[in-house]
């Protein structure tokens, strides 16, 4: 049995990706002159049909956060499965204090969940899902988490396959 791996690069994919900010962090360093100003931007790309990705950057200016975000989440974008326009199964998954649960949705309830973890999943391309997350609200690890799960998904035919049924 042969896995393949999830990350790829953008030009993998003939579709087009949008870019979203997730989230800006403004970090301050005090010197002799007085304080020094840092920032972190967490960058989303997915082109809703299954692929997304993710970039975490630091930068002394903003807009220099978002390029190296923008280009870091290009180059590992993943694929994951989708039944329709929900997910397969429902699915558990911690990263570090952030817990995120996935249950599939009918369709026509929508994208039921937090902020970060909608953001994921809309541009995702999941239409129908209810989430939860538990624990931590860190926008990172609840990014993580929530890209672990889709990843983690699989798809009903395949699994039965491999179980021979």
């Amino acid at each position: 049995m042969t896995k393949e791996n999830p990350r790829r690069r953008q030009e993998d994919f003939k579709t087009e990706f949008e870019e979203k900010v997730l989230y800006i962090n403004r970090c301050s360093k005090v010197v002799k002159g007085g304080r020094k100003f840092s920032f972190s931007a967490l960058i989303l790309v997915g082109d809703g049909q299954g692929h997304i990705g993710f970039g975490f950057a630091k930068a002394n200016e903003v807009s220099d956060a978002i390029r190296k975000g923008g280009e870091a989440a290009r180059k590992n974008i993943m694929s994951f499965e989708l039944e329709g326009t929900t997910i397969p199964h429902e699915i558990t998954v911690e990263w570090d204090g952030a817990k995120v649960l996935l249950k599939p949705a009918q369709q026509g309830t929508g994208v039921i969940a937090g902020s970060k973890v909608r953001t994921v999943l809309e541009l995702g391309g999941v239409k129908d899902v209810v989430a939860k997350n538990f624990g931590s609200n860190n926008p990172l690890n609840l990014t993580r988490a929530t890209i672990k799960a889709l990843t983690s998904l699989r798809n009903r035919q395949k699994s039965l396959e491999v179980r021979g049924l």
